[in-house]
Formats: C-alpha cells, sequence, structure tokens
C-alpha cells in the first residue's frame, strides 16, 4: 500500500553548495514514507531515482542511524528516529504557541513567566519569558532537582498520582537550598494537599533567598506541567489579586500544547 506524496518546489536552479549525498538520503525517506507496509531497495532505488549501488549504501547507513528500519522478507518502512523527530517537531510548535499566552502574563503581572513540563519522569522548563524590567530568577540549580523547592515543581508534584509522586520522591533528594526549604518528605506531602486556598503553589524564599514564586497547573490526560511567575518575595502579598491571571494563562497554555502533543 502505498500514499501520494505532494512534490515540493524546490526552486529551478538550487544552490551550488547543496551535499547530493544528503538529498538522496532525503529522497530514500520520502520514498519508504509512502509504503506502509514497507518497499524493497530495488523499488526505493527507483522512486528516489537512484542507481541500485547507491541506494543500498544509503539504506544501509539510514538503517543504521535508526532512520529506516529492515523488516523480515527484505523491505524496509521508516524507523522510529523518524517519529522522535516528527515527535520534536510538534513539541516546538506547541511552545511557540505557549509563549505569547506568558509573555501577556509577564507583562500583566510584571513578573518573569515560566513553563514546566513533566516528561519521562522529571521535570524540565521549557520555556522563560523574562524582560529587563521582568528579569528571570537565577536557576542556580536546575528544576530538575530542585521540584520541591519550586512553586513550579510543587505544582507539577500536586498534579500527579499518588503513585507517580511517590516514585519522584523516591527518586530525588530533598535537597536543603534555603532555610526555608521543606526537606522532610511527609512535610512535603502535606504542603501539595494544602495548597493556597486560590489553587496555587507558592514558593516563599525555598528555592532562592529573597525570592517568591506562584505556579499554576497546566496541561491535560496526555501533558502534566505548570506556569509560574517570579517576583521578590514581599509580592507575595498579591497573591490573590493574581490567582484568576494565573489560571487564565494555564488554561491557555494547556490548550497550546494539548493542540500538537
Amino acid at each position: 500500500m502505498t500514499r501520494s506524496r505532494r512534490p515540493v518546489d524546490r526552486g529551478s536552479r538550487p544552490p551550488a553548495t547543496l551535499i547530493t549525498s544528503v538529498q538522496r538520503a532525503l529522497r530514500l525517506l520520502e520514498a519508504a514514507a509512502g509504503h506502509t507496509l514497507g518497499a524493497p531497495p530495488k523499488v526505493l532505488a527507483r522512486e528516489a531515482g537512484l542507481h541500485l549501488g547507491t541506494a543500498y549504501h544509503l539504506i544501509r547507513t539510514l538503517t543504521y542511524e535508526g532512520y529506516l528500519q529492515r523488516l523480515d522478507e527484505g523491505s524496509y518502512v521508516i524507523a522510529d528516529q523518524v517519529g522522535n523527530l516528527v515527535s520534536g517537531s510538534r513539541q516546538q510548535a506547541a511552545l511557540a504557541r505557549a509563549r505569547p499566552a506568558l509573555a501577556a502574563l509577564r507583562d500583566s503581572a510584571h513578573a518573569a513567566a515560566y513553563l514546566c513540563l513533566y516528561e519521562d519522569g522529571e521535570m524540565a522548563i521549557r520555556a522563560i519569558v523574562d524582560s529587563p524590567t521582568a528579569p528571570r530568577t537565577d536557576l542556580w540549580v536546575g528544576v530538575h532537582d530542585a521540584g520541591h523547592a519550586t512553586a513550579l515543581g510543587k505544582s507539577v508534584l500536586a498534579s500527579l498520582d499518588a503513585t507517580d509522586r511517590r516514585d519522584y520522591l523516591a527518586r530525588h533528594r530533598l535537597a536543603d537550598l534555603t532555610p526555608h526549604t521543606i526537606t522532610d518528605p511527609a512535610r512535603l506531602l502535606r504542603s501539595l494537599q494544602a495548597q493556597e486556598p486560590a489553587g496555587l503553589a507558592v514558593d516563599r524564599e525555598e528555592y532562592a533567598p529573597g525570592t517568591g514564586c506562584l505556579a499554576a497547573a497546566v496541561g491535560d490526560e496526555s501533558v502534566v506541567g505548570s506556569i509560574a511567575i517570579s517576583m521578590p518575595v514581599g509580592r507575595l502579598s498579591e497573591l490573590e489579586g493574581l490567582a484568576p491571571l494565573l489560571h487564565a494563562t494555564a488554561g491557555r497554555v494547556s490548550r497550546a500544547l494539548a493542540f500538537t502533543i
């Protein structure tokens, strides 16, 4: 079974610096993508417009690198590495759509805005939107190792089910970053269950002295994450007034992420 491919307009005069071998490999991948049940090298070579010997060399290389997979009968199909590239491009598109919402949050709250995602059992900051008048917090310890001490991380932990939360805490030491950092797992779990009345996770100088953060959960069944703003700890008195803004932004970001991830 084959799928028709839309021709790509590459212009009438290609640049002189193009790498021919890369072009040939791409033509082979395009040919393989058109055969959901696989195709033998002869068919791929013909559709890519290549000599069979050249196609064999490129097919072996693409197979070794994980872009093609050889089936038992000798035909070839697209392999996992291509899917990884597609998945990465979709996430980039989702993050690009989320950034305007984060920028609006920064401008309205007059504070740097952050997006954290929970991926493969770890937390990672995927976007920071700041400005000279709303500078970011110095991330001297990454959220990967400081989830317990950040509003971003605490919001994510509160969103996880009990099994995933226990698994995360079992794999991460609760490092003592400031005198205010919660380092006892039982106390941390109690704090997650008793979040602020506004439904936000709060960091009161737990990550860095003099700095506070507010975070709201984002995501759906397939995405778990949080957004946050950072500010001088004295501004945490604005919590109640900023809660609607954070929740509204969390909804926008959740929709942007769910659309493509």
